[in-house]
């Protein structure tokens, strides 16, 4: 079975076949998907698609771009979807220096005030990094180091600062991005970090691998990334498959 750690269903590219398409999901393999928050929109829906589909968990949180939307009040109430019972994990949450949407100083203050939010109920987080890895790398330390792990969602970054999150305790989110024919980055990454600290991850509806690179992504393209991950280690798709399912599994405890 296949765990996909890092869905956005609710996302409107999805609006025209969703219950088709999720309800096709068990019978292609794909065993569990977390459905990940982006926004406070998101987040209200993720947890209402986990509610509908029992292979379907969330996680809530705001991403960096829509931090702006988010006060005190506003946090406590992803707090409350964050205690409902398949809400497993605070995200995505993190730095995107990339689109710089919102000011780095907004950005990093609302990341610290959600990652509190996650030692608070004892969840893990989905990382969002996007062209502030130094950055992203200090407050994890600082502030989230030995509390209760997550994983950098699509990790970009080098297989250097990969291994020194793994020393941390966190997992690497590996996505189409692999099977790409240019991303030496990622396949050093995945060449580089202990296979029991990848999850495989789609980020659909975006980043669909080769040879549906520029399509709508969705998790029946997984094993397209098993395949290449298992190439690059040396080892079987069903190893790749079974050991990503285990982890994802041990990460948000859920069984």
């Amino acid at each position: 079975m296949i765990f996909d750690s890092h869905a956005h269903y609710d996302d409107e590219a999805f609006d025209k076949d969703r219950e088709e398409l999720l309800a096709g999901m068990p019978g292609a393999g794909i065993g569990k998907i977390i459905n990940v928050g982006a926004s406070l929109e998101g987040a209200r829906a993720s947890t209402e698609l986990a509610e509908q589909y029992p292979f379907i968990y969330a996680a809530a949180g705001v991403h960096p771009g829509e931090v702006g939307a988010l006060d005190e009040e506003k946090l406590q109430w992803i707090g409350e979807l964050c205690r409902r019972e398949k809400t497993v994990a605070v995200g995505e949450i993190g730095l995107d220096y990339y689109w710089d949407k919102e000011p780095r100083e907004i950005q990093k203050e609302w990341f610290r005030a959600q990652l509190s939010l996650a030692r608070e109920l004892h969840l893990p987080v989905s990382i969002h990094s996007r062209e502030a890895a130094q950055d992203t790398f200090e407050i994890l330390k600082a502030d989230h180091s030995g509390s209760y792990g997550g994983v950098l969602h699509c990790f970009s970054s080098s297989a250097q600062l990969a291994e020194e999150y793994v020393k941390m305790g966190y997992y690497i989110g590996i996505g189409g991005t692999v099977t790409f024919k240019n991303a030496r980055v990622p396949k050093e990454v995945v060449a580089r970090v202990p296979l029991e600290r990848i999850l495989i991850e789609t980020d659909c509806p975006y980043l669909a691998p080769v040879p549906h690179r520029g399509k709508r992504n969705s998790s029946l393209n997984l094993p397209l990334v098993i395949e290449e991950i298992a190439r690059i280690k040396g080892l079987s798709p069903d190893d790749v498959e079974t050991a990503t399912y285990e982890n994802a599994c041990r990460l948000f405890q859920v069984f």
